[in-house]
C-alpha cells in the first residue's frame, strides 16, 4: 500500500476550501496552516500560462525530515505517511529546515506540525478532508498499488509532474498537467 495524491491543475481555482477544511478538521491554530494555494506564472506577455495549485507535505519516500529528526519523533508509517510524533518531538527545527517543499512549521504548543493525509479519516475509510470539499473536485486520493485506486486512474490518464524532483526524496504528490 503507498498513499498518494494527484492535483488537477487545470480544475484548481485556487479557492482555498482545501485550506480550510484542514484547518478544520486537524485543530491548526489561527495563522498556521498545513496546505496552500500556490499560483505560478510563467512566460512573457502576451504568452503567459498561470498554474495554480494546491501544496502539502509530499510524504517523500525518500524523506529528508525522517532522516535529520534526531528523536525519531518523524517517522513513515504504513501506506508511506510522513507523520510526526507530537510527545517525541523536541522542537529542534531541524526537519522544518530539511524538507525542499517548506511544509512544516513550528506549532505555538512547541512541536513541529505537517499534512497527515488525514489519516485518521483513512482509517475510517474516508478522504483526507482536503480532497473530501474540493468543489472542482481536482483531486484524487489514494492506493498506488491499487490500479482501480481514483489517484492511480488519474496518473494513468494525464502527464504530471511532482515538485523538485532533483531532490531525490520521490514525492506522493503529483500534479496533473
Amino acid at each position: 500500500m503507498r498513499y498518494a495524491m494527484a492535483i488537477d491543475t487545470r480544475k484548481c481555482v485556487g479557492c482555498g476550501d482545501c485550506v480550510v477544511a484542514c484547518q478544520v478538521e486537524n485543530n491548526v491554530p489561527i495563522g498556521y496552516c498545513r496546505d496552500w494555494v500556490v499560483e505560478s506564472m510563467a512566460g512573457t506577455y502576451p504568452k503567459l500560462e498561470i498554474e495554480i495549485r494546491s501544496e502539502r507535505c509530499n510524504h517523500c519516500d525518500n524523506a529528508p525530515c525522517v532522516r535529520c529528526c534526531p528523536t525519531g519523533a518523524s517517522h513513515i508509517v504504513e501506506g508511506g505517511i510522513v507523520l510526526v510524533t507530537h510527545q517525541k518531538c523536541i522542537g529542534c527545527g531541524a526537519c522544518i529546515q530539511s524538507c525542499p517543499y517548506d511544509a512544516r512549521y513550528s506549532h505555538p504548543d512547541g512541536y513541529v506540525d505537517k499534512c497527515t493525509f488525514c489519516n485518521h479519516r483513512i482509517a475510517e475509510g474516508k478522504d483526507p478532508a482536503c480532497v473530501s470539499v474540493c468543489p472542482t473536485k481536482c483531486m484524487y486520493f489514494g492506493d498506488l498499488d491499487d490500479p482501480n485506486s481514483p489517484v492511480s486512474k488519474a496518473l494513468q490518464d494525464r502527464r504530471y509532474k511532482t515538485l523538485a524532483p532533483e531532490a531525490g526524496t520521490h514525492p506522493q504528490i503529483y500534479y496533473l498537467l
